[in-house]
C-alpha cells in the first residue's frame, strides 16, 4: 500500500508572530504625579484585552484611565493605575509580576506555570474536576434566605472542607463556585460515590420546592476559566439579565448605569458608552461580558471622575457585523447592565478571620441565617491555616441591618474568630464609621500578591 503523506505544519507556527515581535511592557512612575502608567504593545490576538485587564484586576489595581487601540495586527494599551489606597505602584515585586505576566515570558501553560516559573493563582481558575488538591463545584439556582447556609451544611455533613469559594447573587439568582477537599486526606475528592451523593443533595437544596429546570443545577465541569469570568458566564447562561430586579441595589438610583449604543459610520463600529458609579473591577466586568458575547473591542477610552466612571468601547461582532437592530442593542445593554450590577453590594460587609476547620463556613452562615441576615455576595479563602470569609449581608426583609444584630454576632462567634464590620456606602460620600473594629482594608478572594508569587 502506498504511503500517503500530508503537509507538515509546525506546531509553533501560531506563536511565530509573538516570537518575532514579543510583547513590550513598561511600568512608568515618572510621567504622572498621581498614578502609574502601564503600557502594553503586542501582536493582536483574540481576547488579549481581557487577559491584560484580568491580570491588573487580580492584583487589585484601580484603573483610573485607559486608552486601547487594537485596529489591525497590533495591540497598544495605556493604563493609568493606582493601588487600593490611591497611591502609585512602587513595590518591586508587584512591578516585576506585572512585567512578567504581561510580557513575553508571562504566557501561562497548562497547570498555571509560566515559562519563568511565576505561578498564577490556582484558586483563580475554575471549572476543572480537580485543581491540585481541590475539587471544583459549580452551583446555580434560585436565591433565597439561608441557601448558602444549607449548601455549606451539606458539605460539612459529608466531611468536605471548603478551601475557597465565591458567591454572587443577582436578580433572584445565585451562582457559586466552591473548592473543596476531603477533610481526612486534604486531597481532591476522587470517590465517585461520594461525589454523586454530594451532587444529588446539593441539587435537592437548589431545587427546593420547585420542580422546573430553572430551579438550579450542580456540576463538576471541565475547562480553565478565571473564577470571576466563570461566574459571569454562569449567570449569563442562566439569563439573569432578563429577570425582573428584586434586590434593592438593582433599583437604587446611585447604582443605575446609563448605557447607550450608537454607530460610528466612518469606521464601521458600534460605539458602546457606559456611565455609572465607579468601582473596582468595573472595566473587567464590561470587557469580560463583551468578549463572552463574541464582540471584539477595537478601541476604548476609560476615565474616572470620582465617584463616576465613563467608558467608551468601539466594537464589532467576531463576524465583522455591527449592532444594527434594536433587539441586538437592547440585549447588549441588558447584559452589560447585569454584569455591572452583579458585583454591586449595599448593606454591611463582614470579614471574619479564624483557624481553618471543616464546618467553619457552615457555622458562620448558620449564625447569619439565625440572626435574619441574607448573604448577597461572599468570598472565602484559605491562607495557610487561616480562613478568611467575607460576606456582604443585608436584612432578609430588605431593611437596614440593626446594630443590635451585629453585637449579637460578635458575642456568638467573636470568641472563636476575629470579626470586622464595615458599612458599604450607598452614595458618593463615604459612610461614617460608627462601630469599632471595622475593616480598614479590602480583602477579596485571592487578592494577596504573595499567592501569585509563591
Amino acid at each position: 500500500m502506498a504511503r500517503v503523506c500530508g503537509p507538515y505544519f509546525d506546531p509553533e507556527y501560531e506563536n511565530l508572530s509573538t516570537r518575532i515581535n514579543p510583547p513590550r511592557v513598561s511600568v512608568d512612575n515618572s510621567s504622572c504625579s498621581d498614578c502609574t502608567l502601564i503600557k502594553v504593545d503586542s501582536v493582536n490576538k483574540p481576547g488579549i484585552l481581557l487577559e491584560v485587564v484580568q491580570i491588573l484586576s487580580d492584583i487589585d489595581l484601580i484603573i483610573t484611565k485607559a486608552y486601547v487601540s487594537s485596529d489591525g495586527g497590533w495591540f497598544m494599551d495605556v493604563f493609568h493605575v493606582t493601588d487600593q489606597q490611591g497611591n502609585k505602584i512602587t513595590d518591586r515585586k508587584t512591578i516585576e509580576y506585572i512585567e512578567k505576566a504581561l510580557g513575553p515570558k508571562g504566557q501561562t501553560r497548562e497547570g498555571g506555570q509560566t515559562r519563568e516559573g511565576v505561578k498564577t493563582t490556582p484558586g483563580r481558575q475554575v471549572g476543572v474536576h480537580s485543581i491540585g488538591e481541590q475539587t471544583a463545584i459549580e452551583l446555580i439556582g434560585r436565591d433565597r434566605p439561608g441557601l448558602l447556609s444549607e449548601i455549606s451544611a451539606v458539605l460539612a455533613n459529608l466531611h468536605f472542607n471548603v478551601a475557597a469559594a465565591e458567591v454572587w447573587t443577582h436578580n433572584g439568582r445565585i451562582a457559586c463556585v466552591l473548592y473543596v477537599n476531603d477533610n481526612m486526606t486534604c486531597q481532591e475528592v476522587q470517590d465517585p460515590t461520594r461525589l454523586s451523593l454530594m451532587e444529588e443533595q446539593l441539587k435537592n437544596i437548589l431545587r427546593g420546592c420547585e420542580d422546573d429546570e430553572k430551579a438550579g443545577y450542580t456540576s463538576f465541569s471541565v475547562g480553565f476559566t478565571h473564577i470571576d469570568r466563570r461566574l459571569h458566564q454562569m449567570l449569563f447562561a442562566d439569563r439573569d439579565y432578563e429577570s425582573s430586579g428584586v434586590n434593592k441595589e438593582i433599583s437604587s438610583p446611585s447604582f443605575k448605569p446609563k448605557i447607550t449604543i450608537d454607530r460610528c459610520e466612518e469606521k464601521g463600529y458600534s460605539v458602546v458608552t457606559v456611565r455609572c458609579k465607579d468601582r473596582a473591577k468595573l472595566m473587567f466586568d464590561i470587557v469580560c461580558t463583551l468578549t463572552d458575547m463574541q464582540y471584539v473591542v477595537f478601541h476604548a477610552t476609560i476615565s474616572s471622575d470620582t465617584p463616576y466612571a465613563s467608558q467608551e468601547y468601539y466594537i464589532r461582532h467576531m463576524d465583522g457585523c455591527t449592532l444594527d437592530t434594536e433587539g441586538e442593542k437592547e440585549r447588549v445593554i441588558k447584559c452589560i447592565d447585569a454584569a455591572i450590577q452583579r458585583r454591586v453590594s449595599e448593606g454591611l460587609r463582614l470579614e471574619l478571620h479564624a483557624k481553618d476547620r471543616v464546618g467553619l463556613l457552615s457555622e458562620v452562615t448558620r449564625v447569619l441565617r439565625e440572626n435574619g441576615l441574607s448573604v448577597s455576595r461572599a468570598g472565602v479563602s484559605t491562607v495557610g491555616e487561616e480562613a478568611v470569609n467575607v460576606f456582604f449581608v443585608r436584612d432578609a426583609s430588605g431593611n437596614p441591618v440593626d446594630t443590635k444584630i451585629i453585637e449579637t454576632l460578635r458575642k456568638e462567634i467573636g470568641h472563636t474568630m476575629m470579626v470586622n464590620v464595615k458599612k458599604v456606602p450607598t452614595s458618593s460620600s463615604k459612610a461614617a464609621e460608627s462601630a469599632s473594629g471595622w475593616a480598614k482594608t479590602s480583602f477579596f478572594f485571592g487578592n494577596l500578591l504573595e499567592k501569585f508569587l509563591t
